[in-house]
C-alpha cells in the first residue's frame, strides 16, 4: 500500500580458485555531516532516486537500526526498515557482493517461503529479499525488506555490486582518499608526465592476468598481515603484488568504494593519471577518523598500481586490512568461480 507523497519522496508501509569469499569484519566508522534519514516506522521507506541519476550503487545495513541506506554515486537516494536474523539466526556483519538476483524465488529450507526480489550476498543462505518487517530482528539470517522498496532496490542494483552490513548504529559512508602509498616526486607537484614505462610483471616481481577472469565487479584486497595486495575480478585472482609494510601501518579494517569521475590532481603514486573519487564505507581506524594513513605505510611497485588503475570501473571495492587472508580468518570469503550457484547449499533464511 503507498500513502500520497511529493514528487521527490516515496513512502510505503509493509503488504578465485581457493578463494571461497571476503571480509567479515569488525565494522566501525564515524558518521558522515550528511542530513539525518527520515524517521521511519516499521514497514516505511523513502526513495528519491533522481537525486543521484546514475553511478556506482552502495547498500548499508545497520543491525542495531534495523535499517538499510542506499546510496548512489555517494548519495543516499534511499531508506528502509528492514528486518534482519532473529537470535539464533544473526545476520552475520561485512562486507559483500551480489552474486545472484531473482526476481521469484522460494526458500527449499522453510517451506517455500515466498522471497521475492532476491539478491544473494552468500551461497550460505544470506540475502536481501522482501518479507515481513515488525520493526525487530525476526528472520532466519537474511535482510528482509518491505516489498515496494525490494522492487525498487532491485531495479537499481547489478551483480557484483557492493552491500555492506555493520553492527554499529548511526553510520554513513564518508568521502575519503585510501592514500595507502607515498607520492612519486611528480605526483606531489601536481604535474601530469607521459613518460611512465612499465616493466614486464615477472620482472617487477608482482603478477598480472587480467584474461583470467570476465569482465565483471573488481575486488583489490590488501592484507597487511600476508603483505600482499590481490586483485580479484569475478571473484578470480587476476593480479597479486608484494607489500612493504612500515611501522605506521593501519590496524584494522577499512574499504572503500570507487566512485564515478576524477579529480582535478593526479594520482599519488601515477603522475600521468587523474586522481579517482573514492567512497570509505568501511573503518575501524580507532585515532583516525578520517580514515587517513600515513604516507609512507605502504609500498608497492608503480608499474602494478599503474596496471591495477588502468581496470578499475565505478563501484570497484578497495579493502585493506591487518587480518591474513589464509583459510583460517575473521574475513568472510567472497564465493569465487568455482562454486556453481545451482550446485551450492541453498541453507536459506528467509
Amino acid at each position: 500500500m503507498y500513502r500520497s507523497h511529493p514528487p521527490h519522496a516515496s513512502v510505503s508501509r509493509a503488504p578465485a580458485p581457493g578463494w571461497r569469499g571476503w571480509l567479515l569484519a569488525c565494522l566501525a566508522w564515524p558518521a558522515l555531516a550528511l542530513a539525518q534519514p527520515p524517521t521511519l516506522a516499521p514497514g516505511t521507506w523513502h526513495w528519491t532516486p533522481e537525486i543521484a541519476p546514475a553511478g556506482p550503487v552502495l547498500v548499508l545495513v545497520s543491525l542495531p537500526d534495523q535499517r538499510a541506506s542506499v546510496y548512489r554515486n555517494g548519495v543516499r537516494i534511499g531508506e528502509s526498515t528492514v528486518s534482519t536474523g532473529k537470535p539464533g539466526y544473526e545476520t552475520p556483519a561485512g562486507v559483500f557482493t551480489i552474486l545472484q538476483k531473482k526476481r521469484e524465488h522460494y526458500s527449499n529450507l522453510y517451506d517455500d517461503a515466498p522471497m521475492p526480489f532476491m539478491q544473494r550476498l552468500t551461497w550460505g543462505g544470506v540475502a536481501l529479499h522482501a518479507g515481513r518487517v515488525p520493526g525487530y530482528p525476526a528472520s532466519h539470517g537474511c535482510v528482509r525488506l518491505p516489498e515496494a522498496f525490494a522492487e525498487k532496490l532491485f531495479e537499481v542494483t547489478s551483480h557484483g555490486m557492493t552491500v555492506v552490513i555493520t553492527e554499529r548504529a548511526n553510520v554513513a559512508p564518508i568521502l575519503a582518499e585510501p592514500s595507502l602509498f607515498p607520492p612519486s616526486p611528480a605526483a606531489a607537484t601536481g604535474t601530469r608526465s607521459t613518460d611512465l614505462t612499465l616493466p614486464p610483471p615477472a620482472s617487477a616481481g608482482y603478477s598480472w592476468q587480467p584474461g583470467a577472469a570476465p569482465p565483471g565487479a573488481l575486488t583489490v584486497v590488501l592484507s597487511t598481515a600476508d603483505r600482499q595486495m590481490v586483485v580479484l575480478r569475478e571473484g578470480l585472482e587476476i593480479g597479486r603484488a608484494p607489500v612493504s609494510v612500515g611501522a605506521t601501518a593501519p590496524a584494522g579494517t577499512r574499504a572503500y568504494l570507487l566512485l564515478d569521475g576524477v579529480r582535478d590532481d593526479v594520482a599519488p603514486v601515477l603522475p600521468d593519471r587523474p586522481r579517482r573519487r573514492w567512497l570509505r564505507v568501511l573503518g575501524d581506524g580507532g585515532d583516525d577518523p578520517a580514515g587517513t594513513l600515513a604516507p609512507a605505510a605502504l609500498g608497492v611497485d608503480p608499474g602494478f598500481v599503474a596496471r591495477l588503475y588502468d581496470v578499475l570501473a565505478p563501484g570497484a571495492t578497495l579493502v585493506v586490512t591487518d587480518e591474513a587472508l589464509g583459510p583460517v580468518t575473521t574475513l568472510t570469503v567472497l564465493q569465487a568461480g568455482d562454486e556453481n550457484p545451482d550446485l551450492a547449499p541453498h541453507l536459506e533464511g528467509q
